[in-house]
């Protein structure tokens, strides 16, 4: 094939590409060679970001890509760079999230010499991506660059990594054809996969519809939404899929596994099906299902087999999650579902008993001297625009907007969350490539002192990009969860103990400086509303507001008092016929 243009060197073709497919932001921290910031300057309208962390710029590019719809991109150095970035690639693969990493390598007539740096990094991400690929000649570049952003979106979306040598540097890139739009394939299990499932639905009396984090960004929403209703199922969510549908809708019952409460529990008890989209069923969605009815069936249905959890009897349909419930709906069209209002009655009994718990709650808090989680999203909720994004992280305290519906995302909100590995410090970076992807939309840190501690040497990144987010830091004096744990245990429960996971919460220097950041600590909770709604307006401003407000290590979200080790029990569990 004909050479159709050339590229003075790969961080050229690298930028065209990525302007190709409409990436406007870049993450990372690059190499020694500065070729990537030369190209984008000259090449480019995009930006890039550059932070003081790889670990950070990788999380704020998965953050991106959570809300973007298109491959979050990050350019990082050789050695320890590439190692320092290696957390943000476990995060992206567990979140299936498409990301493309792109490090320099050491250049190939150096191999095995102890170069500078030289390190052997492809063996270090192949179990964290799904494709990864070293460009050791000029022609392979192009076709480097397609392949790993098309496998990055299609499929389970993940993370792919592409490594350029040093040797690279000094060639020119030729691209042999026009770049190949960037598409992503969606498909429908097999005919009789659909057929049987539907007789499933058809037979089930007590149906309950479960929505993991494939199913965050589905162009099916409103068909979901018409689906449940016809149907008459509870509907959940994981938390990674939260944001797939509108939380103030009457069937909504809050996430699944770890995070339901009684009496919500009491209908994955009384269920008969279950139609599970676009989840693999980690072990926090799946927590307490040991209740769950032994007759129960599952339906499961994800677009790769890996995704399938085997552990659980029932279905598996190889497909798009949307796609198959366009599916259902067109054949229930034709012959409409047989609703069992016994089964509605019961999950509007339910719900309403738990809006009357959270509300009881909130009524105690608002006795107490200190201030409580919950009314900081009751403030939250309040004050700012209903089409907030919330990027949460996993703490002890910032836990509490995890358990519905002391948060809800409502009917235009929505959410980012870690995944089950819950990198610590993800929500606190991950939010800035959120914010980035979203424009003009309101979008919340809602963060533990510990995790903003771990983030903190790029807040100075997010104040000089002009990044307007609100960091909401709870503080307790750092790892509350470890505190906790440490606390039950009677022989260490003594303040006399050598060791300490927290310390007394005082007021934190971040170090920055600038006309553009706005730090507020709330000492009481008459400030509470008042600081809050004065951190909003800054962030309307363009600022970057940080809002410390202390919280008590014992106000710990229901159902989570006993914990043992990451979880407050441990079980295995085994359903089915």
């Amino acid at each position: 094939m004909s050479q159709l243009f050339a590229y003075e060197n790969p961080w050229e073709a690298v930028v065209d590409y990525l302007d190709h497919i409409g990436v406007q932001e870049v993450f990372g921290l690059p190499s020694d060679d500065l070729g990537f910031l030369e190209s984008l300057e000259t090449k480019s309208k995009s930006r890039m970001i550059l932070c003081k962390d790889q670990r950070n710029a990788v999380f704020m590019a998965v953050g991106h890509a959570m809300e973007s719809e298109k491959p979050g991109v990050c350019v990082v150095g050789k050695g320890p760079a590439l190692t320092n970035a290696l957390t943000g690639l476990l995060e992206a693969k567990s979140l299936a999230a498409p990301l493309i990493l792109i490090a320099t390598g050491t250049r190939i007539n150096r191999l095995g010499t102890k170069a500078f740096q030289e390190l052997d990094q492809r063996s270090l991400v192949q179990p964290l991506v799904k494709w990864s690929y070293r460009v050791d000649h000029p022609d392979r570049l192009c076709w480097a660059l397609e392949k790993g952003a098309l496998l990055a979106v299609n499929g389970t979306p993940g993370p792919v990594y592409i490594e350029i040598p040093e040797q690279m540097f000094e060639e020119k890139i030729p691209r042999k054809k026009p770049w190949e739009p960037l598409i992503v394939r969606r498909f429908l299990p097999d005919e009789t996969s659909m057929a049987q499932s539907l007789q499933l639905i058809r037979a089930s009396n007590r149906p309950l519809l479960l929505l993991g984090g494939g199913m965050r960004k589905s162009k099916a929403r409103s068909e979901i939404i018409r689906f449940t209703e016809q149907w008459g199922a509870a509907l959940f969510v994981t938390a990674s899929g939260r944001g797939a549908v509108p939380e103030d809708h009457p069937l909504f019952c809050g996430l699944a596994g770890l995070y339901a409460t009684e009496p919500i529990r009491r209908l994955w008890k009384e269920t008969d099906l279950v139609v599970v989209l676009g989840s693999r069923l980690e072990e926090t969605a799946t927590f307490g299902w040991e209740q769950m009815n032994p007759k129960a069936t599952l339906i499961q249905v994800n677009i790769e087999p890996d995704d399938w959890s085997l552990e659980y009897p029932g279905m598996h349909m190889l497909g798009d999650g949307g796609l198959v419930v366009e599916g259902w709906l067109k054949e229930i069209k034709e012959e409409p579902l047989v609703q069992n209002q016994e089964w509605i009655k019961n999950i509007q009994v339910y719900r309403r008993e738990l809006f009357q718990k959270a509300n009881e709650h909130l009524k105690n808090a608002r006795t107490d001297p200190f201030i409580h989680v919950a009314e900081i999203l009751d403030v939250v909720d309040r004050i700012v625009t209903k089409d907030r994004i919330l990027v949460q992280e996993n703490g002890l305290q910032d836990m509490w907007s995890y358990f519905y519906p002391y948060y809800s995302c409502g009917g235009e909100g929505g959410a980012v969350l870690p995944s089950d590995q819950t990198s610590l410090g993800f929500g606190a970076a991950a939010v800035a490539g959120v914010k980035l992807a979203v424009k003009e939309r309101p979008v919340i840190a809602w963060i533990g002192d510990g995790a903003f501690q771990l983030f903190k040497s790029d807040l100075k990144t997010v104040v000089e990009q002009k990044i307007p987010i609100m960091y909401i830091v709870l503080k307790n004096g750092g790892y509350g969860w470890l505190q906790h744990q440490w606390n039950q245990q009677e022989h260490h429960s003594s303040e006399h103990s050598r060791y300490h996971f927290t310390s007394p919460p005082d007021h934190f220097q971040w170090g920055v400086d600038h006309p553009q950041i706005e730090c507020l600590e709330i000492i009481g909770k008459t400030q509470l509303e008042q600081t809050l709604q004065q951190a909003y307006q800054f962030q309307l401003k363009g600022k970057t507001v940080v809002v410390e407000i202390p919280v008590q290590l014992g106000d710990i979200p229901p159902g989570m008092q006993a914990i043992e080790g990451d979880f407050p029990g441990k079980e295995h569990v085994t359903i089915g016929n």
